[in-house]
């Protein structure tokens, strides 16, 4: 099998010849890749053998490279949503938001929210969206093919799909008592956000992509972001929507979740809307074992790697035992991608990177 084949198999629980390498650096430990291994021009999943590549979404919030493609973006005045300004250097991106820069983070922000202030469903109408219709998305489909070219398989980056950039845009306080104490307000803004995400789900699709990543962040470390009910009201079905965009385009399209935290509660209903794979299943809030032996049979899992202890303070034995414990769980018909839950930090020892590939490459299930 090529790479894309052996992982699509293994996410669908058809077994697998190799266990698969990935993981996402932060700049200091690229850097620190590109000094042990110049020869590899920088390219660490290539140099690791991962079996994907990622495109990223435009509509991704944090996609601040591709704000050039949605049109007109350009030429809207950010400023008159913030009329309080900022104390660092800031980053629009392409829904208006604006982040500001937070010295020493490697991967966030400080977030300020251009519609924290409005007050009504005619404001919200009035903002200025970005119209994803008039976005050229013909650059699409020759990168997926020329990846799949290469025998690889094709990720689409497009979390923070409703929730989060709902939050983004009204902040979380907000938003949470629109959803509470004012629908018109919270339908008005998840809709206008679903509706766009399920046209760039259907371009994705068509183009051929192998696995959409959507997700939104709705656990914190041992407790619900929500309610069950709340969940099932405004977010399930509108995720649903998206879901059944892509798959109608393509059938056989696995979507993955990704959500931070403990999200226990909401598993059977993720299943139900169409995922197909949880990501990052963080060690520090859920047990792998415990889910796999509940949802192995309906769902298969990215992640379970801890970055939170294990790869920043563990020893590389523990990182060894760690891929071999839930490698050995998931078993022979695969159903876990096992690598990192998040992006790797700084305080993450090159030997447990190194302890990580090691492991997984000499896995036999």
């Amino acid at each position: 099998m090529t790479p894309r084949e052996n992982l699509l198999s293994l996410y669908r629980r058809k077994g697998y010849t190799v266990a698969p390498v990935g993981m996402h650096f932060c700049p200091a430990l690229k850097k620190e890749f590109e000094r042990r291994h110049p020869e590899a021009g920088g390219d660490y999943l290539a140099f690791f053998g991962a079996p994907y590549r990622i495109i990223y979404d435009p509509g991704f919030a944090w996609n601040f490279d591709e704000v050039w493609r949605i049109p007109g973006r350009e030429t809207v005045d950010w400023g008159r949503f913030y009329p309080d300004g900022f104390t660092h250097g800031v980053k629009f991106d392409g829904w208006g938001v604006a982040h500001e820069e937070s010295p020493g983070a490697h991967h966030m922000t400080r977030m300020h929210h251009p519609l924290a202030r409005a007050a009504s469903v005619a404001e919200l109408e009035a903002y200025p969206w970005p119209d994803f219709k008039r976005l050229d998305f013909s650059y699409l489909k020759p990168e997926v093919d020329a990846i799949h070219a290469k025998g690889l398989a094709v990720f689409v980056w497009a979390e923070c799909t409703i929730w989060e950039t709902a939050w983004y845009l009204r902040s979380m306080e907000n938003l949470f008592v629109d959803m509470a104490c004012d629908e018109a307000m919270a339908t008005c803004l998840f809709d206008t956000i679903t509706d766009r995400a399920c046209y760039r789900a259907k371009k994705f699709a068509e183009a051929g992509v192998d696995i959409l990543g959507l997700g939104d962040d709705i656990g914190m470390q041992s407790a619900a972001m929500m309610s069950v009910e709340m969940y099932r009201t405004w977010l399930k079905p509108r995720l649903a929507r998206v879901i059944a965009a892509a798959k109608a385009a393509k059938p056989d399209i696995l979507i993955s979740y990704h959500s931070c935290g403990y999200v226990l509660p909401f598993i059977d209903d993720l299943i139900e809307a169409g995922v197909d794979i949880l990501n990052p299943v963080q060690p520090e809030c859920m047990d792998f074992a415990e889910l796999h032996a509940k949802y192995g049979e309906r769902l298969s899992f990215s992640g379970t790697i801890g970055t939170q202890q294990l790869m920043p303070y563990g020893t590389p034995q523990q990182v060894r035992d760690e891929v071999r414990r839930n490698l050995t769980f998931a078993g022979g018909k695969g159903g876990l991608f096992c690598c990192p839950t998040h992006m790797l930090e700084p305080e993450v020892p090159w030997a447990n990177v190194e302890a990580y590939v090691e492991a997984v490459k000499n896995f036999r299930a």
